[in-house]
């Protein structure tokens, strides 16, 4: 008679579905999961030791860095920690175009995370179309920074530039016609407001084929309802924050809780799931993009109507403008030793923390009163959630666990640091 025994399985890191650097070691009775034990670490690049040895200006890029989806909410969290140690009032401006451009984050991040969580699952038409979205709003990044990912648009004090005034356009090519041309750039006509509202007015649509795609769609259903489920008091043992928490029950949002910049002056839902199951996050994460879709609006609707400026006039944070750079040498002088030295913060520390997509983003920084940090540490959503992998798996197929990771949204900059 055969020998009946567990088999221990690497899942990962090279598996597609383990975001090529999460390493699962997998006991399995057949096909069923009875342990699962994370491996990290594949990733880490010293984040915080290296935000330890550089000016505090001089880290806002290692924050694009860390959740390399949720590029400009890891910026806020890291500007608005400087902020309160230095008591800065930023420019209502500046505000507004933050949380609107928090909230173009989160699409980006909740469609990444629809996209390739269907791939995973088995979907693969709702990655393109997903993507085809997330073009847009990467050129709303390149617009105002000149990148499409790593954007450093968030400054302590406010924000680098104001909004332009002329939005990038399709070049003629001999690969398309006048016409086809024409078609690309007629929502770029005018500035860069009103391509954002023009995709807030057409978004709705395609959440809906989004949602025709997948919502009540047989397979779906069966590979989500019922997986990986996490009670609401278990949910807030393990430390889950964002889609996670909310999607077991417990309607829990720092924009609404504990409101920072402008949210307190904006209108919209929490929305929260019932049985805490892969199926519950996913309509979570949908219903997110809809009043993401509403916030961008009403913060589109005030910048129209609001003119002024987007950086404070501290000049302690705020460096001098190009203009007078190069006719005032005392100007030339300042704007070289904040680039260099940058500035001291008084003894003390701060945690700042925002509503990222993913859950709690958070910096607990600790200044000996330096010009860098004496200790800097990064509260990560996705890592408590994956701590919880063992717990959500346990008793599930072989196939349910990439079903989890998706639910899970884990991405590994944050995670390992």
């Amino acid at each position: 008679m055969a020998e009946i025994r567990n088999y221990t399985l690497n899942f990962g890191p090279q598996h597609p579905a383990a975001h090529g650097v999460l390493r699962l070691i997998l006991e399995l009775n057949g096909e069923v999961v009875e342990n699962a034990d994370p491996h990290i670490g594949l990733l880490h690049r010293g984040t915080e030791k290296l935000v330890e040895s550089k000016p505090y200006n001089q880290s806002i890029g290692y924050m694009d860095r860390l959740d390399y989806v949720s590029m400009m909410c890891n910026e806020h969290a890291y500007v608005m920690a400087i902020e309160k140690m230095l008591g800065i009032e930023v420019p209502k401006r500046a505000k507004y175009i933050r949380v609107m451009f928090d909230e173009i984050t989160r699409l980006l991040n909740h469609l990444m995370w629809l996209g390739t969580h269907g791939i995973d699952v088995g979907a693969m038409s709702i990655f393109l179309y997903c993507f085809k979205e997330r073009e847009k709003l990467i050129d709303c990044y390149e617009a105002v920074s000149g990148s499409r990912m790593h954007a450093t648009y968030y400054r302590p004090g406010g924000v680098y530039r104001d909004l332009p005034d002329e939005m990038p356009k399709y070049l003629e090519s001999k690969f398309r016609s006048k016409e086809e041309l024409a078609k690309l750039n007629e929502n770029r006509n005018g500035s860069l407001l009103d391509f954002i509202y023009d995709f807030t007015e057409q978004f709705p649509a395609n959440l809906k084929q989004y949602n025709g795609l997948l919502t009540d769609n047989r397979i779906w259903k069966q590979r989500l309802v019922n997986i990986g489920v996490v009670s609401a008091k278990r949910a807030k043992q393990l430390g889950f924050t964002g889609p996670m928490l909310r999607g077991s029950g417990v309607e829990w949002d720092l924009r609404k809780h504990q409101p920072y910049s402008v949210y307190d002056e904006l209108d919209f839902d929490i929305p929260v799931g019932l049985t805490g199951d892969c199926y519950d996050r996913y309509l979570v994460r949908m219903e997110e993009m809809q009043q993401s879709n509403n916030i961008i609006k009403q913060c589109v609707n005030w910048l129209k109507n609001n003119p002024g400026p987007v950086m404070s006039d501290n000049h302690k944070v705020s460096p001098p403008s190009k203009t007078n750079m190069t006719g005032d040498m005392e100007s030339l002088i300042h704007h070289f030793k904040l680039f260099t030295e940058g500035y001291s913060l008084d003894e003390g520390e701060v945690y700042s923390a925002v509503e990222h997509p993913k859950g709690e983003f958070g910096i607990y920084l600790v200044s000996d009163g330096a010009n860098k940090p004496y200790r800097v540490k990064i509260r990560a959503p996705g890592f408590a959630h994956l701590s919880a992998m063992n717990e959500m798996v346990k008793g599930h197929m072989l196939s349910d666990v990439v079903t989890v990771i998706g639910t899970q949204d884990i991405v590994f900059g944050e995670i390992d640091r």
